[in-house]
């Protein structure tokens, strides 16, 4: 029995068993399992060499922006209007067949932004070029999940349920847990809170089924039992998304209002022009970008060419976008902004900066 029909076995199972305290364990111990499969099913379609051109890109710029969406939702448009790169659009499906990159400013940050295939229901099996999509969209900052306002619901749920297949989380943040594989001792299981969805026994269950016999656990949130196995297989991507409808020039007033209030929703009309603008803030605002200008001794700073780093930077992470060899040579740094008490304030290397702080770097 191949990989896949035991995937297909399991997610079969797992639709039969109900829902009870009495089938918890069992239904645990087969998400781990199905889990398990659908990591060697992504890992063996690496080693398999695949015809035709190249489908990744070099990443490039301050951050990246994956464009996820079935055929012909506006996609290509969208690269073209944002960026001058010209990807075909037309009025059929599959028109885009590789990965088209494209790039535009805002604020001071390159952002690439990366047109890929339309994927199909079943791209996490490998359907149509569905691995090759997905694994290009784990190296994004952020997904663009690019929604036809004027279909149904359901294609978010099957984008999302393809992603979730293959490790992608989207708008979540990686469980409170501490996992450490250790030589010797058994499991050690401690948790700093009532649990609702787990328990050292299914803890134990689990690891076991992975070869895990010594371990030290800490668990720090109400986790389920998928976020336990993310933390254990250690390769899942939890990635930011806008779900962006475009087309709604389409679609009626209410039908607009109602898409726009939903979480982390742009909605947009690549055709039309409409709010563009907009997508483009809420896409700097989900990558978490901010300026930060230096200055040299004597000197004004340069507010002409601010570097781009991620929120919560220290002053390391400024030393590095400088030079890399920077840090090394690093005595003391001289800030001028809202990060500090007075202007300036002499700090260490830990400081965290924020945006459009000025930064003065003084070397041993």
């Amino acid at each position: 029995m191949g990989i896949l029909e035991k995937i297909q076995d399991i997610e079969n199972e797992i639709k039969r068993t109900q829902k009870n305290k009495a089938t918890e364990y069992h239904l645990g111990l087969l998400k781990a399992k199905l889990a398990k499969y659908r990591v060697q099913l992504l890992e063996g379609s690496k080693t398999k060499s695949e015809k035709g051109e190249g489908f990744d890109v070099m990443k490039s710029g301050d951050a990246r922006v994956v464009m996820i969406g079935f055929p012909s939702v506006g996609k290509s448009t969208l690269l073209n209007k944002l960026t001058t790169t010209e990807s075909i659009a037309a009025a059929y499906e599959f028109t885009t067949l590789t990965c088209v990159p494209g790039k535009f400013t805002h604020n001071g940050a390159n952002i690439q932004l990366l047109d890929l295939p339309g994927i199909i229901e079943g791209a996490s099996q490998g359907k149509g070029r569905g691995r090759q999509v997905i694994a290009v969209a784990r190296t994004a900052d952020v997904v663009l999940m690019m929604l036809d306002a004027t279909k149904s619901s359901q294609q978010r749920e099957l984008l999302e349920a393809e992603l979730e297949a293959v490790g992608i989380r989207l708008n979540q943040r990686f469980p409170n847990v501490s996992f450490k594989i250790k030589k010797a001792g058994g499991i050690s299981f401690n948790a700093t809170l009532k649990l609702h969805y787990i328990d050292q026994k299914m803890v134990h269950n689990i690891l076991h089924d992975y070869k895990i016999f010594n371990a030290d656990v800490v668990i720090r949130e109400d986790i389920t039992v998928e976020q336990f196995i993310d933390v254990v297989l250690g390769n899942r991507r939890y990635i930011d998304c806008i779900y962006c409808y475009n087309k709604i020039d389409q679609i009626t007033m209410e039908e607009i209002d109602r898409l726009a209030h939903e979480p982390d929703t742009v909605v947009v009309s690549c055709e039309q022009d409409l709010n563009m603008d907009y997508l483009v803030e809420r896409i700097w605002k989900k990558l978490n970008l901010m300026r930060v200008y230096t200055k040299k001794r004597g000197d004004l700073p340069d507010f002409e060419d601010g570097l781009i780093v991620r929120s919560g930077a220290t002053i390391e992470h400024v030393c590095h976008a400088v030079h890399r060899s920077l840090a090394e040579s690093f005595r003391y740094a001289l800030v001028w902004g809202t990060s500090t008490k007075h202007n300036p304030q002499r700090v260490g290397i830990s400081h965290q900066v924020h945006d459009e702080d000025v930064v003065q770097v003084v070397k041993k």
